[in-house]
């Protein structure tokens, strides 16, 4: 065999093995992302997975972009805070499994966020697909479980499929079904009748929830998502075609809901639910009155008092994110998050009219964050999976942008593939 053909051999077969390499961390990437649909004991799966992800990823040489150093330090500086915070806490049992998951979760928005900057057009839409995938299939077991009377698959009545919790359930889904609504609004969807029987389905499980968190995030995030489409297509005829889909739509899905209402069972647990205030929100020992209290608390404990402390001292949960993040992660981890918010709304808002490829799921995503940030008023929510992976999605997208804008070129001569099977299982991740 001659040299120049020995030569073309070598690149062809790495790149061969790249190219299984890389497949193999995408199918991976998506059954992570499918598994958070499932998370009904803790640990779940989803955690397993990721450790094996981090590992895997470690092993093969994890590459941080210098762009998402901000995640990174204020991530690190919230999990250092709940490590202090753990001085506080006399029992370190269940304490120490809690801020062990929260700092699996922070990992895993930075590991989201450096798998998707440098395949942004591939890997957004794997991870966009097994999240849809995920959220029908628990959305089936939801509705099946409340009608058949399941209390596996119930609590207190209401819908809480894959899930602990109906709160959690229902705003997993708001992601899923704005992205699928948008898909159908502008006309994007390969399959469009399959996507609005995804939506369907996935309205039906949310509306089932009966969780007000997720009632109040859909009837946020749709809109705007409408609004910010509305406001990227400067066609006219788009714009027409966007209106008119949102106005059937909307009288689409609100027949939906009346129908489910005029089932049995469903209207008394609505009117009870469509209340404003709870019996358990106001009233000396309500919700409100304890947030207040912690509010005063947190003057006091600048270390915080660690995790299930706050419920021992004022007899229930902080029910607000930006209160847990203090007396759980002390004012170092407190103010780390209010920073990582700020910050992300920050890199997010630009991204929402680059016309990129994988904007939709931009919007979509941003919109569900925004959100989300409503519900940390109501709702505790720094072990929500989803959340952390809206992190990564953000977070990514800002840096595949600012890669856009600066390309960078192979130098002459140098051959952009990996030459051999070991040099192409990093790049199947990191390149």
């Amino acid at each position: 065999m001659s040299t120049t053909a020995s030569a073309s051999i070598v690149p062809n077969d790495a790149a061969a093995h790249y190219m299984s390499a890389r497949r193999v961390g995408e199918w991976f990437l998506a059954a992570i992302v499918f598994l958070g649909a499932f998370v009904i004991i803790e640990p779940a799966p989803y955690e397993l997975a990721l450790v094996f992800l981090t590992i895997g990823w470690v092993i093969v040489g994890l590459r941080v972009d210098r762009y998402l150093l901000p995640l990174l330090l204020l991530l690190v500086l919230y999990v250092v805070g709940g490590l202090i915070g753990l001085t506080m806490v006399e029992s370190f049992g269940d304490p120490i499994v809690y801020l062990g998951t929260t700092a699996l979760l922070a990992a895993s928005a930075i590991l989201f966020a450096a798998i998707i900057a440098v395949d942004p057009g591939r890997r957004f839409q794997v991870i966009i697909n097994a999240y849809v995938i995920g959220a029908v299939a628990a959305s089936i077991v939801g509705i099946l479980g409340f009608f058949v009377g399941s209390e596996f698959f119930t609590l207190y009545g209401r819908a809480r499929g894959t899930f602990q919790d109906p709160n959690v359930f229902g705003p997993f889904l708001v992601l899923p079904f704005s992205y699928l609504i948008y898909s159908i609004f502008t006309a994007q969807a390969r399959r469009p009748l399959l996507n609005a029987a995804a939506a369907f389905v996935i309205l039906i499980a949310l509306f089932l929830t009966f969780s007000r968190a997720a009632w109040g995030m859909t009837a946020f995030v749709v809109p705007l998502v409408a609004f910010i489409a509305f406001v990227n297509h400067r066609n006219g005829t788009e714009r027409a075609r966007l209106i008119i889909y949102a106005t059937v739509g909307t009288v689409l899905g609100a027949m939906a809901i009346a129908v489910v209402l005029s089932l049995p069972g469903t209207s008394d647990l609505f009117a009870e639910r469509a209340q404003l205030v709870q019996t358990y929100d106001g009233g000396a020992y309500g919700r409100f009155e304890r947030q207040s209290q912690g509010f005063l608390l947190i003057f006091d404990k600048p270390l915080g008092v660690g995790p299930f402390q706050f419920a021992e001292i004022f007899g229930g949960d902080e029910h607000n994110m930006w209160l847990k993040g203090f007396t759980v992660y002390g004012w170092i981890g407190g103010f780390a998050y209010i920073a990582l918010v700020v910050w992300t709304l920050i890199i997010s808002v630009p991204l929402l009219f680059k016309r990129r490829p994988w904007h939709p799921i931009i919007i979509c995503a941003f919109s569900a964050y925004l959100g989300h940030l409503i519900v940390h008023n109501v709702i505790d929510n720094d072990h929500w999976r989803h959340l952390f992976l809206i992190y990564g999605v953000l977070w990514g997208g800002y840096v595949a942008e600012r890669r856009c804008e600066k390309p960078t070129r192979p130098a002459e001569g140098v051959v952009p593939e990996a030459q051999t099977f070991r040099a192409a299982i990093p790049r199947a991740f990191a390149s």
